[in-house]
């Protein structure tokens, strides 16, 4: 990847994971945020959210002038780091085991450090602080004959064990330890049955390694771009929840959309908007089985007949996240408050209708005979329509999901037409041609109300409400989802007036009106996917390209992106890594492809 120039200082991390949980790893090698047993359980390691009470793992090479080199090993989640110092080398291999038996896959919530000896004699220095349960209260680690304990009994009592070949006196009070031979650090939420050593970690490693390359090899493979497409697919891949199918938004809490932003929210949830248009990338790419398993996971938590539908679930079927401030912690680069919980689960937004929909459509249009429970489906897409039946005509909270006054949002409205539509095309494709018949006025009137009322004549362009004049991104996915053809002139107008009002430096905003926060002042990443596949799809072809290409360099340094960017500088902003933002730049990636 080229365009090194274009990356800013900040989230130059890498993730590990295993579909149970996942780790950033600093680009100087040290653990600096991780929850066990699950993505959503209290921290251990915190100090992307407070350097020096948030707890953190690391890693360095004694000598003078270290350097330090970051990358994954090809085809997986597999974090390389390598230490140097004058003749003196060693590389870190960070994982969290993943792999398949014959009857079940096996995910535990353990992190393996297998730690390689280069060249030369290093000597490392590992720094372990473990900060449990959010480092609200002291964590105390203790020595034992097999492993490092760790526990604290504030709030709730939690543990760890530490397992390695090194002295564990040594590791407890940091002193330097030889790398005299491969060595290991393996990190469990559970006291190991059968205790690690260096034979079961490089199985581990091994088998781990295989079952990443064996799952790339299943992704259908491009002609341009496809590292990129790669990786980004592995991102996503980890945002899925083993245990349910659920796929979360991000791994992290509370990172800033700008740094001193109160935009500080919990994304270890999983948003059926977000999620729905993740499996769509996944069927496309030939991942049929992540995909079955996130319609089942929608079966379960989306009521069969007349209890509200929520924007987001916990990944264990959770419907309540209560919000909650931690103010012990100050926050990533002191941007409070560091929240947990979202409140977000108790808003309408009506374009979860259509987004679920749509999902299922494309689930059905691909392999409607292997769906399971086929009639319970049937039974979820009635319910929609219902919904929308019962709520397209009233204000909503938006996609942007506004915290303030409720307004009739364009886009709202189109994912409900998107979700009559898709269910219409459902009933056709099940030879329901009864409900065909029946839902195809409502899908006409609200199509009416959007044309007549969302498309605003004196700024030539649709609008993020009815009757304003606001510029809003989202409107771009109108021609996406087939409510408009690429074409029409209203839609080529709508492209190019947002461009104008909403592009920056070749970066997008959401939209530019002052919200419940004030006006936003960062980039939205996924935003600028939208305009580039928008500005190609009206034949803007070359402009899309070369924004394409800045995108691309904008990645970290293992090819990682947050939710939002500052304008200037592009630096990374936002919970991280965003499964928006990826699944954003491999749909671009395929439309640009053609």
């Amino acid at each position: 990847m080229s365009g090194r120039n274009r990356r800013a200082p900040g989230m130059n991390w890498g993730v590990i994971g295993n579909g149970k949980s996942a780790a950033l790893v600093s680009d100087q090698g040290a653990i600096e945020w991780c929850c066990l047993p699950a993505f959503d359980s209290p921290s251990v390691f915190a100090s992307v959210l407070d350097s020096s009470v948030g707890g953190h793992f690391g890693i360095r090479i004694r000598g003078r002038n270290p350097k330090v080199s970051q990358q994954y090993v090809p085809q997986t989640n597999i974090l390389r780091t390598c230490f140097k110092s004058g003749d003196d080398a060693f590389e870190v291999l960070d994982f969290m085991p993943r792999y398949k038996t014959s009857y079940e896959y096996i995910c535990p919530p353990d992190i393996v450090r297998y730690i390689r000896p280069l060249h030369g004699n290093p000597v490392a220095v590992i720094d372990y602080q473990p900060r449990l349960g959010y480092a609200r209260d002291e964590t105390a680690t203790t020595v034992h004959d097999d492993y490092l304990k760790s526990t604290c009994t504030k709030p709730t009592y939690e543990s760890v064990y530490l397992y390695s070949n090194f002295d564990l006196v040594a590791l407890q009070q940091g002193k330097p330890v030889p790398i005299n031979g491969d060595s290991f650090l393996w990190l469990s939420y559970n006291d190991k049955i059968d205790r690690p050593c260096l034979e079961l970690v490089r199985l581990q490693y091994e088998r781990t390694k295989v079952y990443w390359m064996d799952w790339v090899d299943q992704t259908v493979e491009f002609a341009r771009w496809n590292d990129t497409i790669e990786r980004s697919m592995l991102v996503l891949k980890l945002l899925a929840y083993q245990r349910t199918g659920a796929v979360l938004a991000a791994v992290t809490t509370s990172l800033p959309e700008d740094i001193g932003s109160v935009r500080n929210w919990d994304y270890r949830f999983c948003w059926l908007r977000d999620a729905s248009m993740v499996i769509k990338v996944f069927t496309q790419l030939g991942h049929y089985r992540v995909a079955s398993r996130y319609l089942n996971f929608l079966l379960d938590v989306i009521p069969y007949k007349d209890e509200n539908v929520q924007i987001m679930y916990g990944i264990d079927r959770q419907k309540q996240l209560k919000e909650a401030e931690l103010p012990w912690l100050s926050g990533y680069e002191n941007s409070s408050p560091v929240r947990i919980g979202n409140a977000a689960y108790k808003q309408k937004q009506h374009d979860i209708y259509g987004f679920v929909l749509d999902t299922i459509y494309q689930r059905l249009a691909d392999h409607r005979h292997s769906v399971d429970n086929l009639e319970g489906v049937w039974t979820v897409v009635r319910t929609m329509v219902r919904h929308v039946e019962g709520q397209w005509r009233k204000p909503d909270a938006g996609i942007w999901e506004i915290r303030g006054e409720k307004k009739h949002f364009v886009f709202s409205k189109v994912l409900c037409w998107v979700a009559v539509d898709r269910a219409i095309r459902i009933a056709a494709m099940l030879d329901k041609q009864q409900y065909v018949e029946a839902w195809q006025p409502l899908r006409e009137q609200i199509f009416k109300q959007v044309m007549n009322r969302g498309y605003n004549k004196e700024v030539a362009a649709f609008t993020q409400s009815y009757g304003d004049q606001y510029m809003d991104a989202s409107n771009l996915l109108m021609e996406h989802y087939g409510m408009i053809a690429a074409d029409d002139p209203r839609y080529v107008n709508t492209v190019n007036r947002t461009y104008d009002e909403l592009c920056r430096n070749g970066l997008m905003y959401r939209y530019r009106n002052t919200d419940d926060f004030g006006e936003p002042s960062s980039a939205f990443t996924v935003c600028t996917f939208w305009m580039i596949k928008s500005l190609h799809r009206i034949g803007r072809k070359k402009l899309a390209a070369s924004m394409f290409e800045d995108m691309l360099e904008s990645c970290n340094h293992v090819g990682l992106l947050s939710e939002d960017m500052d304008f200037k500088s592009r630096r990374l902003l936002g919970n991280f890594p965003q499964g928006y933002s990826h699944l954003a730049l491999i749909d671009t990636a395929m439309a640009l492809s053609e």
